[in-house]
């Protein structure tokens, strides 16, 4: 099912969309700075009792992916990525290369809050892209 849905905040302006988050019932369930290829500060936030969650990035830096996808967007922030929670990041990630889809990570890797993750790329399958970034998650702290 989703994990969270990830939205890129420009540099500067994670605590202002935090306080908006929280203001319509939003609770911050997670924090971390991310450093290494993804240098971003994620904040994760959940509404009610859903598994679900928004996952709010900031770019740490120029470098960071993220700033890279919102200088493509002029300069705005909006959807980073999808994040879709599997039981086994490496079977799902095997399965996906066996059947040609296009995967950024050149194998699972460790996430933020001790997951599991790799990236398939937008353009993920030769037959018809997805268009969308998604990030597979084997998330152990959950059922």
């Amino acid at each position: 099912y989703v994990d969270h849905i990830a939205i890129a905040v420009c540099m500067g302006e994670l605590e202002k969309h935090v306080k908006m988050y929280k203001h319509i019932g939003f609770k911050e369930l997670h924090r971390e700075e991310i450093e290494g290829k993804d240098q971003v500060r994620e904040v994760l936030l959940k509404i009610g009792d859903s598994p679900n969650l928004i996952q709010l990035l900031e770019p740490l830096s120029t470098e960071s992916p993220v700033q890279k996808q919102i200088d493509r967007n002029n300069g705005r922030g909006g959807l980073a990525h999808v994040g879709l929670r599997v039981k086994n990041a490496q079977k799902a990630f095997d399965f996906l290369k066996a059947e040609g889809f296009h995967i950024i990570d050149k194998a699972p890797r460790p996430g933020s809050r001790r997951t599991t993750v790799f990236f398939l790329h937008p353009k993920s399958h030769d037959n018809t892209p997805f268009g969308v970034l998604y990030e597979i998650v084997e998330d152990t702290n959950c059922s």
